[in-house]
C-alpha cells in the first residue's frame, strides 16, 4: 500500500471510529496524538470512569475511578500518567498514559505503569529517621519532622551566619523539575547546587554548547528524511518514549535510520544501517562524512556563509589570506582533507564502502537530517565532547539546524515558566563543585568530591542527596564511602529518599520523600518542534480537595509521614530564618497572605496565571482557572511550531542606543523582554559599555542569532582557543583513552554506559514488575574472545580494571564486537541487613584491609511475607554485580565528563571467587585520579581575564562577577 492510500485508509478508519463512538453516546477522543486513542477514557468522563474488575471475573463487578493526571518520574522523559483513584478505597489502583500530554501522547514504556509498585512498596521509608549509632552501622531511630527540621536548620543557620556558605551542598540526581531546588539554594545565598551531570551527559552537552550556546539536541524526528543516532535511542536514549514514537513515525514515511552503537541494541536491530565502531572512533566517522560533504560541495553554502562564525576562524588561523568566504572554503577543504573514508575505516574498523554508502545517504537528507547523541559514546571517551561536536558539524553543513526534519537546540523547544520569586545569584563560589582545575567543565565536578576533599581542598558542614545515590551511581564508590564515614569531612549528611539505597546507609538523617504521584513539580522537555509544560501533582491530595476535603499538606494524603520536597524546602527555609533577618524567608512567603508560608497551590497558581502563554485563555474557555486546568489535564501545549528563532528579525523596540562590533554583534541598552522561552542558555558578556547582546548583522539585517559570543554558530570556539585549548577550537578527533594505541596486549574495552529499557538507573530495586523482566547484568563477550580466553557460557569471570576487579557471569553473543565487552549499569544493588527486604538487593559485608576495600556477598534476596502477596512469590536471586565500584575517576580535562569506558582484562574466575564480589584498592584509585588531574589546565594557568571560567558558559546558580574572580591565594596546585 502506498503512502497516500495508507493515509486515506487511516482517515477513513478515524472517521468511522468517530461515528461509532458518537452513536454509543460517547465522546470521540482524538487527543494530541492526532489519531483515535480508543483505549483511553474520554476526558469528559475522567471524573467518573467505570471499568470491570478483572480479578472478579467471571462476575461482572464494576469499579469506579477518578482519573487524576500526573507526570512519570522514572526517567527524564516526564511522560504523562493518569492515576486511577478507586472511589471505594480512595487509593491509586493503577497508572496508565495521559492522552492530553503532547510529548508522550498517551503512551508509556514499562516504567510508567510500574509507578504503582513504587508507591505500594512494602519496604519504602515512611517516617523520618536519625542514626542511632556510628555512621554506616545501619541503626536508626524514628524522629518527628519537627525534630529533623529544627536540628538540620540549626546546622544550616550556623554555617550561613558564620560565613561558611561554601560548605553547604545539595547533590541532585534526577531533578524532575525546572529549577525549584536551585532557587531554594539561591535564597540561602549558597553556591551549593551539585548534580549528576558529569557522570551522565556533560560531554554531549559541551559539544552542543560550544556550537550553539545551548546544551543539547532536540531533533524533529517525525519530519526527518535521515535519522542519525549515536545511541540506543529507541529504547533507552534521552526522552526515548516520545522520541521513539516520532522516529517510528518517520520510518513509516520512508526515513532512513542510521545507528552508531558498538553494542547490538534493540535500537540497532531497527536500523537500516547499524555501524558497530571501535569505541571512541565515532568522531572520525563523523569527520569523514563531513569531509565528503565539503570536498564534493554537498553542503548548504548560503547557510554556512550566513550563520557560521567563519570570519573569526579565518582571521585567527590564516590572517595572511584574503578574509573572504572563498578563502574560508579553501581552508576548510584543506583542514578536513585528512579525514578520508580510509582513515575513518582504519580507526573505526568498519568497512570503507559501508561508510561511503552512509555518507551518500546523509548527503541526500539536506536540511531534513535529524541527529542525536547524549550519553553513549560522548560519555564513554576522553574527548567525547568532540564526538558530539563533530556530529553537529554535519547538521551545520547541511543547514539542518532548527529546520523542519532537522535538529533544534533544546532551549527553543523547551519552556521554563518564570516562578513567583527569583532570588539573586550567590556571592560565593564553591570550589569543591567547580574546582579551578576544570574551568571549562560543563557541569559540577561532582564525581571528584571524595578526591577533592581528600586533598584537603574543603569540607562540608551539611550535605544533602536528592534522588541520588552516589555510592552506587558514581565511579569509585568506595572512595565515597570513606568520605561519608569521616565526620570531619562531612559534618552532617541528609538523605532525601523514598527508599533505601547504598548511600543512605551512611546518612545522619534519612527523610522520606514522595514518588511521582505524591509531589508537585513542573516539567518541560525538548521532544519535537513545539513547547509544552506538564504538571506533576500529588494525586490523592488533588483528589481529596476535589471531594471538598481541604488538604494543605501532602503528608495528610501520603502514606506514613512521607512529604513532598517543595513543602519540605519551604518549611526548612523558614526554620533557618524564622524572623526573616537573614533575608531568606522572604522568598518563601505568601504574596496573598504576607508573613505566612508560601503554599504549593499558590506557587503553581502564580506560574500558571502569569508565566505560561495561552494557558489563562484556554482555562477561561473551559470555565476553570489555570491551576484547575493543569490539575485536570496535566499538561498544556504552548506552541506546535517554533521554527528558526535565530533567523528572526530583532524588533525596533529592542534596538535602543545600539552598538555593533567589528564582526557584526549588536548590543543594546533596551531591557530584555519577557521571553516566551526563558530556558537558561549561554549568556554572552555585555560590551565594554554594559550593553547586552541582542542580535547579529546578517546581510545588512539584525537577526536574533545564537546565544554565543559571536552570535553565530561557532565552528571556531574563541573560548577554547583563549582558555588553553587552541588545538581543539574547531570540530576535531581526539583519540580516546581506550584507543588501541593506549591498551596493553591483554586488555579489552569495557562499555558500561548502557542500561536495559525497563530499568531506572538506581531506582529499579523497588519496582517488582521491572525487576522480574530484567534483574541481572552479565558481561557481554564475543564468541571469538570467549574462545581465546577459554570462557564458557556457564563460567564466572573476573573483570580487572586499574584499581580492582569484580566477579560476574557472562553472556557470549555476536551482539558485541571482538575486543570489546559490555555490562549494563542498572544492577548489582546491595544492602547491609535483611531488615531491608528489597527484591533486587543482595546482603553484603563491607570490609577493609589498609587501602583495600572488599564487598563480599552474603546472601541473595529471599521471598518474604509482607502486605504485598507478590513478595512471597518472587523466584529470582541473580541481582547482578556493582561494576562501577572498580572504575577509577576519569575526568575529561575540557568538558569535565567522567569518561566511563574502561581498559580491562577479562579472565576466568579463580578458585574461591564468588559471583557479585568486588575488590578495590584506594591507593591505586588515588593514583589514577592524580594522573588524570595532570591532564587538566587550571584557570590559574589559562584564564585570559582573571575569571574562574568563561562567564558566558552555562552554569546553574551562576555566582556574581565578584565571586567569579580568581583569588591567587586559593590556587590548589
Amino acid at each position: 500500500m502506498n503512502l497516500s492510500s495508507r493515509l486515506k485508509s487511516t482517515a477513513e478508519r478515524v472517521s468511522a471510529a468517530k461515528e461509532a463512538t458518537e452513536k454509543r453516546g460517547e465522546t470521540f477522543y482524538q487527543g494530541p496524538s492526532g489519531i483515535h486513542l480508543a483505549s483511553h477514557p474520554p476526558f469528559e468522563r475522567w471524573g467518573d470512569w467505570m471499568e470491570l474488575d478483572s480479578k472478579a471475573w467471571p462476575t461482572k463487578k464494576e469499579r469506579r475511578y477518578a482519573l487524576i493526571p500526573t507526570t512519570c518520574f522514572n526517567c527524564e522523559s516526564a511522560c504523562g500518567l493518569l492515576a486511577y483513584v478507586d472511589k471505594e478505597t480512595n487509593q491509586v489502583a493503577k497508572f496508565e498514559g495521559n492522552p492530553e500530554h503532547p510529548g508522550s501522547r498517551g503512551k508509556n514504556c514499562a516504567k510508567g505503569p510500574a509507578t504503582i509498585n513504587q508507591i505500594t512498596d512494602p519496604d519504602r521509608i515512611l517516617f523520618p529517621l536519625k542514626r542511632a549509632a556510628g555512621r554506616g552501622e545501619n541503626k536508626w531511630e524514628k524522629i518527628s519532622w519537627d525534630t529533623a527540621l529544627d536540628e538540620i536548620a540549626a546546622k544550616l543557620r550556623s554555617s550561613i551566619t558564620a560565613g561558611r556558605k561554601d560548605k553547604i551542598v545539595c547533590h541532585i540526581g534526577r531533578p524532575g523539575e525546572d529549577g525549584f531546588t536551585e532557587r531554594v539554594l539561591a535564597s540561602w545565598g549558597v553556591d551549593g547546587h551539585n548534580s549528576h551531570t558529569n557522570v551522565c551527559s556533560s560531554a554531549g552537552r559541551a559539544g552542543w554548547h560550544y556550537w550553539t550556546g545551548m546544551d543539547r539536541p532536540s531533533a524533529d524526528f517525525a519530519n526527518a528524511k535521515v535519522i542519525f543516532l549515536v545511541s540506543a535511542h529507541l529504547e533507552t536514549g534521552h526522552y526515548f518514549n516520545p522520541h521513539a514514537q516520532r522516529i517510528t513515525q518517520a520510518r513509516e514515511r520512508g526515513a532512513k535510520l542510521i545507528v552508531l552503537d558498538t553494542r547490538l541494541s534493540n535500537t540497532a536491530t531497527h536500523a537500516d544501517y547499524w555501524l558497530s565502531p571501535y569505541p571512541g572512533s565515532e568522531a572520525a566517522i563523523h569527520l569523514a562524512i563531513a569531509n565528503y560533504l565539503i570536498q564534493n560541495g554537498l553542503f548548504d553554502r548560503e547557510f554556512v556563509r550566513k550563520w557560521w562564525n567563519w570570519q573569526e576562524w579565518l582571521a585567527s588561523e590564516r590572517p595572511d589570506l584574503p578574509q573572504d568566504f572563498e578563502s574560508f572554503i579553501s581552508l576548510l577543504k584543506e583542514t578536513y582533507a585528512p579525514y578520508t573514508f580510509e582513515y575513518a575505516a582504519s580507526e573505526s574498523r568498519i568497512d570503507e564502502n559501508v561508510l561511503i554508502e552512509v555518507a551518500e545517504i546523509v548527503a541526500s537528507a539536506g536540511a531534513k537530517f535529524a541527529s542525536h547523541i547524549w550519553r553513549s559514546a560522548a560519555a564513554g571517551n576522553l574527548g567525547g565532547w568532540q564526538i558530539s561536536r563533530t556530529l553537529l558539524l554535519i547538521n551545520a553543513l547541511l543547514g539542518a539546524i532548527a529546520s523542519e526534519g532537522g535538529t533544534y537546540p533544546n532551549a527553543w523547544n523547551k519552556y521554563v515558566p518564570k516562578p513567583i520569586y527569583t532570588p539573586p545569584h550567590p556571592d560565593v563560589w564553591n570550589e569543591l563543585s567547580w574546582p579551578s582545575d576544570y574551568p571549562l567543565s560543563m557541569n559540577e565536578m561532582s564525581f571528584l568530591l571524595p578526591h577533592l576533599v581528600g586533598q584537603d581542598r574543603g569540607t562540608m558542614d551539611v550535605y544533602f542527596t536528592r534522588v541520588y545515590n552516589p555510592v552506587w551511581t558514581n565511579p569509585d564508590g568506595m572512595a565515597w564511602i570513606d568520605m561519608l564515614l569521616d565526620e570531619s569531612k562531612v559534618g552532617c549528611y541528609v538523605a532525601l529518599t523514598p527508599t533505601w539505597n547504598e548511600t543512605s546507609y551512611f546518612a545522619d538523617y534519612v527523610l522520606p520523600m514522595g514518588h511521582s504521584s505524591e509531589r508537585h513539580d513542573l516539567a518541560s522537555y525538548e521532544q519535537y518542534d513545539g513547547q509544552w509544560v506538564a504538571f506533576r501533582q500529588s494525586v490523592l491530595r488533588t483528589y481529596a480537595n476535589s471531594q471538598r476535603a481541604e488538604v494543605r499538606d501532602s503528608r495528610e494524603t501520603n502514606p506514613g509521614e512521607v512529604w513532598e520536597e517543595n513543602e519540605f524546602w519551604i518549611e526548612l527555609s523558614w526554620r533557618i530564618d524564622p524572623d526573616g533577618s537573614l533575608g531568606i524567608r522572604q522568598y518563601h512567603e505568601s504574596k496573598k497572605n504576607p508573613n505566612t508560608k508560601l503554599t504549593v497551590e499558590e506557587y503553581y497558581e502564580y506560574i500558571f496565571e502569569n508565566s505560561v502563554p495561552g494557558l489563562p485563555d484556554r482555562a477561561k474557555k473551559e470555565g476553570t482557572t489555570p491551576l484547575g486546568y493543569m490539575q485536570s489535564h496535566g499538561a498544556f501545549e504552548i506552541t506546535t511550531k517554533v521554527g528558526q528563532i535565530f533567523a528572526e528579525l530583532v524588533p525596533d523596540k529592542e534596538l535602543i542606543e545600539t552598538s555593533v562590533s567589528q564582526l557584526g554583534r549588536v548590543y543594546t541598552t533596551a531591557a530584555k523582554p519577557l521571553s516566551t522561552n526563558i530556558v537558561p542558555t549561554g549568556d554572552p558578556d555585555p560590551d565594554p559599555e554594559g550593553k547586552r547582546p541582542v542580535g547579529i548583522v546578517v546581510d545588512g539585517e539584525i537577526r536574533r542569532g545564537f546565544p554565543t559570543p559571536s552570535g553565530k554558530l561557532e565552528f571556531y570556539s574563541k573560548t577554547l582557543a583563549e582558555w588553553g585549548w587552541r588545538d581543539q577550537a574547531i570540530p576535531n578527533y581526539i583519540k580516546s583513552h581506550i584507543h588501541p594505541e593506549s591498551l596493553e596486549e591483554n586488555q579489552m574495552v569495557l562499555i558500561s554506559t548502557f542500561r536495559l529499557p525497563v530499568q531506572i538507573h538506581t531506582r529499579s530495586a523497588n519496582s517488582k514488575w521491572l525487576d522480574e523482566i530484567a534483574h541481572t547484568n552479565p558481561v557481554w563477550i564475543n564468541p571469538i574472545d570467549a574462545k581465546r580466553l577459554s570462557i564458557k557460557e556457564t563460567d564466572l569471570v573476573r573483570v580487572n580494571s586499574e584499581i580492582g576487579y569484580f566477579v560476574a557471569k557472562v553472556w557470549i553473543t555476536q551482539g558485541i564486537r571482538p575486543g570489546v565487552v559490555a555490562c549494563s549499569h542498572h544492577m548489582g544493588r546491595w544492602k547491609f541487613s535483611d531488615a531491608n527486604k528489597s527484591l533486587t538487593m543482595r546482603r553484603v559485608e563491607l570490609n577493609s584491609d589498609g587501602p583495600k576495600r572488599n564487598l563480599i556477598p552474603k546472601s541473595p534476596p529471599q521471598p518474604y511475607t509482607s502486605s504485598d502477596p507478590d513478595t512471597s512469590r518472587f523466584w529470582w536471586n541473580d541481582v547482578g554485580v556493582h561494576q562501577n565500584l572498580i572504575f577509577p575517576v576519569h575526568p575529561d580535562p575540557i568538558s569535565g565528563m567522567h569518561c566511563w569506558h574502561q581498559a580491562v582484562s577479562v579472565e576466568r574466575a579463580q578458585l574461591g571467587d564468588e559471583f557479585g564480589e568486588v575488590h578495590v584498592d584506594l591507593d591505586k584509585s588515588k593514583a589514577v585520579f592524580e594522573r588524570w588531574l595532570r591532564m587538566a589546565k587550571t584557570a590559574y594557568e589559562v584564564s585570559p581575564d582573571g575569571t574562574r571560567r568563561p562567564r558566558w558558559l552555562m552554569r546553574p546558580l551562576k555566582p556574581t562577577k565578584r565571586a567569579s574572580q580568581l583569588q591567587p591565594t586559593d590556587s590548589p596546585r
